[in-house]
């Protein structure tokens, strides 16, 4: 019996940071391949997310590297890094996920996507700063949920919900879930997967098999390499946020706010109506 292939594509979320194994990371990916098949059926799992990818990256490195593989499931979660970088542009992201889902679906592999929470209100930044990278969240959340049905892919909502709100769930740098929260990432898909007959193996347990991070261990991450992390991205995003920020405020005063999430949806609709074969078969 030939081995089901899945592989995992993206950033830091699908590495599994946040649930730390050995001297590495798991993540929810790996957790979900155990339970894809029964114990004796063999699985093979190869991930290639990175930290720090954006959407460019999944298309020119992990895509090609993945696809040689054949792949008969390939996770694709990918976004948030886009939203945090000066350069974001949602023609671009809405592109590149096209080209991507493109591919692993034209080879016969079933495709896993998610939309994700926003990056600004898992930080708990100033509404100021906060409001626009959560529209940007949404565009690249209203453009994955699109091509997703498009693509006809196994779609998880982890934008919102439960899961969100609790902070058990999370680990100490606030962005990346904790290992019972990739653990509820793996049963969410699992539960897909198994409703549609593509996941036969058991469910991902619940529970944590390791203690989650004392206070003071995440009070000291985040001020050595939390501190780090959130310098390397305002160098880059920071200018660029302050002037958005600015804008927002100019807007709030003068009551026209409606108008900066009216042009989020129109850029929006046009990146999705300037895709190959245009807005047909593309749902909102």
């Amino acid at each position: 019996m030939r081995a089901r292939r899945f592989v995992a594509l993206g950033d830091s979320l699908t590495e599994g940071v946040g649930d730390p194994v050995g001297e590495g990371w798991r993540g929810w990916a790996a957790l979900l391949a155990d339970g894809l098949a029964p114990p004796d059926a063999p699985v093979e799992f190869a991930n290639f997310a990175v930290s720090g990818a954006q959407t460019r990256d999944v298309l020119e490195r992990q895509t090609p590297a993945a696809l040689a593989g054949r792949p008969d499931l390939a996770s694709v979660v990918i976004g948030v890094n886009d939203t945090l970088r000066c350069t974001f542009d949602i023609h671009a992201v809405a592109g590149r996920l096209d080209e991507v889902y493109a591919a692993f679906t034209g080879q016969g592999a079933v495709l896993l996507t998610a939309c994700l929470p926003d990056p600004g209100a898992m930080l708990g930044l100033p509404g100021a700063l906060a409001r626009p990278l959560a529209r940007r969240q949404r565009a690249v959340n209203a453009v994955v949920h699109a091509l997703s049905e498009r693509y006809g892919a196994v779609h998880l909502h982890a934008a919102e919900g439960d899961w969100v709100d609790d902070r058990a769930m999370w680990s100490a740098d606030r962005l990346h879930p904790g290992e019972r929260g990739h653990r509820q990432l793996a049963r969410h898909f699992h539960a897909l997967l198994a409703g549609a007959g593509l996941a036969t193996g058991p469910v991902p347990g619940a529970e944590p098999e390791f203690p989650g991070p004392t206070r003071s261990a995440s009070l000291w991450w985040l001020a050595t390499a939390g501190t780090g992390w959130v310098a390397r991205r305002c160098t880059d995003l920071l200018p660029q946020l302050l002037t958005l920020a600015a804008s927002e405020v100019r807007h709030r005063v003068r009551g026209t706010s409606a108008r900066l999430d009216l042009g989020a949806s129109r850029a929006v609709a046009a990146a999705l109506a300037g895709l190959a074969g245009g807005p047909e078969g593309v749902g909102g």
